[in-house]
């Protein structure tokens, strides 16, 4: 085996670590998002419960937050981060900023995806006396279920290299690994393994999201 001058369980761990903080985050950052979008849409001027200040909020909210770089965000939120879980170091630390960051960013991907639905499926859906939760739930997100699932997809890959920033505050995984034993130590072979397992991560996740997004699609 090729000695990368760390302990193999370490490189594993690390991997292990990356992956929690990706998908948990993805997660409640997902669930955010969905919310967060849906307000948006059905409150917008052209929106079927224009609500001028609900709108506002949450548009100017989420413009402030994505106009924030991540390491400066991470950084900024270290109390809140304390007074949440406790800590403003580790890998479970991480997951505070990590949901603050992608899910202002996902909530974009999915008002593009949701505005896209054809406005002719909210007037039969509205024809047929639907509530508001009806339209959503059974007319809006189906009908934008694939370009869902590849804004998804992209958040995840952004989220990755997000999670690679976050070793600044101690948290781990494959961007840490790279950071502390692989850049600090001048030591490439280490540096390069990183990276080829990074790639692997995006490949895997990107294969996955267009195979599914197709799948929905009908494709």
């Amino acid at each position: 085996m090729i000695n990368l001058g760390v302990p193999y369980s370490q490189i594993i761990l690390a991997a292990e670590q990356t992956l929690y903080m990706v998908f948990i985050s993805l997660a409640i950052g997902t669930a955010t998002a969905i919310i967060l979008s849906v307000s948006l849409m059905l409150t917008n001027p052209g929106g079927i419960l224009k609500n001028h200040i609900v709108y506002t909020v949450i548009n100017t909210g989420v413009n402030i937050i994505r106009s924030v770089p991540f390491i400066i965000l991470m950084v900024f939120i270290l109390p809140l981060t304390k007074i949440l879980v406790g800590t403003r170091v580790g890998t479970t630390a991480a997951l505070v900023p990590l949901v603050i960051f992608i899910a202002p960013y996902l909530t974009r991907l999915f008002e593009n995806s949701i505005l896209e639905v054809n406005k002719g499926i909210i007037e039969a859906a509205q024809a047929m006396g639907a509530s508001y939760f009806e339209i959503v739930w059974h007319f809006i997100l189906p009908e934008a279920r694939g370009s869902l699932i590849l804004s998804v997809t992209t958040g995840t890959i952004g989220l990755i290299g997000a999670t690679a920033m976050a070793g600044a505050i101690g948290a781990g995984g494959v961007g840490d690994l790279a950071l502390t034993y692989g850049y600090e130590r001048l030591n490439f072979p280490l540096m390069f393994f990183t990276v080829i397992v990074l790639i692997v991560f995006v490949q895997i996740i990107q294969s996955i999201g267009n195979y599914f997004s197709a799948k929905a699609r009908g494709y």
